[in-house]
């Protein structure tokens, strides 16, 4: 190459400073920078700038949107639940099985995806067959008064389903062992793992959740209110405690739930109480949530009025059944000491407060909404963290699955069951459990007992003005 060639081809470098001179040359202004951008280079960081705000904007539009899919199912399930109130006992039985049923049906497919699905025939069948001896055991056994007081008036029933329901128990236990039979049968070489981890699955789940929540059926019998209200106190504890934490919430409550805070949990509490105080005492004046229903039937219902509903005066005094002896005779202890403050006393045990006993009860219930009841949303959290899902299901659109929304109802149906015939229904027999033990007896039994009753009726002038 000559040198005149040489001198023609600049380097790059030399050439992009000989442009710039030559530039400067011409525009002498000082603004003039060499390194400009092009309109390309310019709209392409316009685009940057613009795609956050296109983001942000579809972000919203997909919250409403699912605020808006979440606001009309929660509406639908509400009037779904009023109406079923509306039709009855039954008819809330029905529909308690149907939310159990989907609810199983949710978990026994997360227990197969856990293990990593294989293909058995007849496997799944036997899950359903374990949940159909589980509602046999349960059902059976709160629906077995009602179930009395039906076939006793006719006598072909009675010889049908008598044998049955005396020996429930006994029933109850041949379903389940054949179901062991059918699985110890069923099992395969190379798939033992997964069969018997599927069992382990089954049973875990029937105890767990269906068994807990088949409590409602129980309650529902007792009177509607009795399935009503604690599911009420749950919602409303959500309600409150989620108001409380989006306003005030601060510090972290569980790391389970990232979202959950004290001042959400306290407020929920707070909220829930009052509530409580609110709905127990409306629910209360309704006599088709009050009377409990002794048969299967679903026409219209009528019941004395229940002292429970009523209003009286209550005092620190009333507290006694509930407070142990031990801390009744040291607190007496410390009223006769001189140094006491008797006006003080004397003041707060003048104390009076007129409400429904309903409400006294409802307040318990409400505390173990707040404090208690959240635990099994809880537990719910962490087992879907586990398995690394964010719902249950799709049954419920806006809501995710059908257990996502009745984690909590478990437990309280557990406890709402026990509060009631332990505290408030203590060792009352029924008709129906007279009627139980009477069709058990024999027929020399039977006619003793039908002597001494006329008796005892005749010596209580329950007879008078008789034919």
């Amino acid at each position: 190459m000559s040198d005149s060639t040489q001198n023609f081809v600049e380097k790059p470098e030399e050439a992009s400073k000989s442009s710039s001179s030559n530039l400067r040359q011409r525009f002498p202004s000082k603004d003039f920078n060499p390194s400009f951008q092009c309109p390309l280079d310019s709209d392409e960081k316009d685009d940057e700038e613009v795609k956050p705000s296109i983001l942000a904007a579809q972000e919203h539009k997909n919250k409403l949107r699912s605020l808006r899919i979440r606001t009309l199912s929660t509406l639908a399930l509400f009037f779904l639940l009023i109406l079923f109130v509306y039709l009855g006992h039954v008819f809330l039985v029905a529909l308690l099985f149907f939310i159990q049923f989907v609810m199983v049906g949710e978990l026994f497919k997360m227990a197969r995806i856990a293990q990593k699905e294989k293909t058995l025939p007849g496997f799944r069948a036997q899950q359903w067959y374990f949940f159909f001896v589980a509602t046999v055991y349960m059902y059976g056994r709160f629906v077995r008064k009602n179930l009395w007081s039906e076939i006793t008036t006719d006598r072909r029933l009675m010889k049908v389903f008598g044998g049955l329901l005396r020996k429930h128990n006994l029933v109850s236990f041949s379903l389940y062992v054949a179901g062991f039979i059918m699985f110890v049968l069923s099992l395969r070489k190379r798939m033992y793992l997964y069969q018997f981890g599927q069992y382990a699955w089954t049973h875990m789940i029937l105890l767990t959740v269906f068994m807990p929540s088949s409590f409602f059926v129980s309650n529902i019998f007792e009177g509607i209110i009795w399935l009503l209200l604690p599911c009420s106190l749950i919602f409303t504890n959500d309600i409150a405690a989620y108001l409380a934490g989006f306003f005030f919430g601060r510090t972290p409550l569980i790391k389970l739930s990232p979202k959950k805070t004290w001042e959400g949990f306290v407020g929920g509490l707070v909220g829930t109480v009052a509530a409580a105080i609110l709905l127990s005492s409306v629910m209360g004046r309704f006599k088709w949530l009050t009377c409990p229903r002794t048969d299967l039937s679903i026409g219209y219902l009528s019941c004395p009025d229940d002292p429970l509903y009523q209003p009286r005066v209550f005092t620190l005094r009333d507290l006694d059944p509930w407070v142990p002896d031990v801390v009744i005779e040291h607190l007496a202890d410390l009223a006769r000491q001189p140094w006491a403050p008797q006006w003080l006393i004397g003041s707060v045990m003048s104390v009076e407060i007129t409400a429904q006993p309903i409400q006294i009860h409802a307040c318990f219930l409400a505390v173990f909404a707040s404090l208690i009841g959240p635990f099994g949303g809880f537990f719910a959290s962490g087992f879907k963290r586990a398995f690394k899902v964010k719902d249950f299901g799709r049954s419920i659109p806006g809501h995710g699955g059908m257990t996502d929304r009745m984690d909590c109802q478990i437990l309280m149906a557990m406890f709402s069951y026990l509060w009631y015939h332990n505290i408030i229904r203590t060792a009352e027999a029924t008709v129906s459990d007279v009627m139980d033990m009477v069709t058990s007896m024999g027929r020399a039994d039977q006619l003793e007992l039908i002597n001494r009753l006329l008796e005892f009726a005749s010596s209580e002038g329950l007879l008078q003005g008789q034919a």
